[in-house]
């Protein structure tokens, strides 16, 4: 269930892309960029997201629906993975299922655009020459021109908003324990925002992956290869300083792979056992 939950959030990824793509249309052609191939074309007079908007909410509400007739039935419950902490919703509720059908979207994407935002600051204006790169930016809007701090801290500020935002009503329905005062509670919403950015280390690690393999293999010139190796080696330059390379062989793929999964798997636990102390 698990999965079908994860294939169901990149379909509704795929609906908020799209009626994304025909808002942006117009910008995009204006500086050169080709939405073709991601997104169907459309007349910019003729396109109505509206639809796009109306089948990603009838999708997370019949998941919903489905999860409540079928949850208890295979023995399934529900979980929202939040780094530090994992929320599980009883299946056997209604509202307990489209609230995670809601949340399990919403955390779908604020991740992608996590992913969007580290890609920004990576790579900065130099690639602005990368088709995708340029695409990064549009879909970013009006953030990618903000200074890299103020957009290094907006992933931080928006998952503890959201989280306490929705801290009331899952303290209502004993989901979570009641926080003591709301400096606790506070203090659990940086936790929970900090908690976000270990979700980068799959981007950064399937970058390098690629990297790597592109360092070895010819795979063409398009330009998605041309993408990965300008972001590949900005990703790998703190190790530049290292004597990583041994005649052809190039190490520091593997090595800042490793560095990646060690850190965030540290981090990880540290995190969580910080977040413990506070429930105590």
């Amino acid at each position: 269930m698990a999965v079908i939950d994860l294939i169901l959030n990149l379909v509704g990824l795929a609906f908020w892309l799209n009626w994304r793509s025909l808002k942006l249309a117009p910008v995009a052609a204006s500086a050169g960029i080709s939405l073709a191939g991601i997104v169907r074309r459309a007349e910019p007079r003729r396109a109505r997201g509206w639809p796009l908007l109306l089948a990603l909410a009838v999708l997370l509400f019949l998941r919903g629906l489905v999860y409540w007739q079928i949850g208890s039935a295979v023995n399934w419950t529900p979980k929202l993975e939040l780094g530090v902490i994992a929320i599980s919703f009883r299946s056997d509720f209604l509202a307990r299922t489209l609230l995670f059908s809601a949340l399990s979207f919403v955390l779908t994407l604020v991740v992608f655009y996590l992913w969007l935002l580290l890609l920004s600051l990576v790579n900065g204006r130099g690639a602005e020459a990368e088709p995708l790169q340029k695409f990064v930016r549009l879909h970013l809007g009006g953030i990618a021109p903000w200074p890299w701090p103020l957009r290094l801290l907006l992933p931080l500020v928006i998952a503890s908003v959201l989280w306490l935002a929705l801290t009331p009503i899952l303290t209502q329905w004993r989901m979570i324990p009641a926080a003591r005062s709301a400096v606790q509670r506070l203090e659990q919403a940086g936790l929970l925002g900090l908690g976000v950015y270990l979700t980068a280390k799959y981007l950064i690690i399937a970058l390098l992956a690629l990297y790597l393999v592109n360092s070895y293999i010819y795979l063409g010139s398009h330009s998605f290869w041309n993408f990965i190796g300008v972001t590949g080696r900005n990703l790998l330059l703190p190790l530049r300083w290292l004597p990583l390379r041994v005649g052809k062989m190039e190490f520091r793929p593997v090595v800042g792979i490793a560095l990646v999964s060690l850190g965030a798997e540290l981090a990880e636990r540290g995190l969580t056992s910080l977040y413990s102390r506070l429930a105590l």
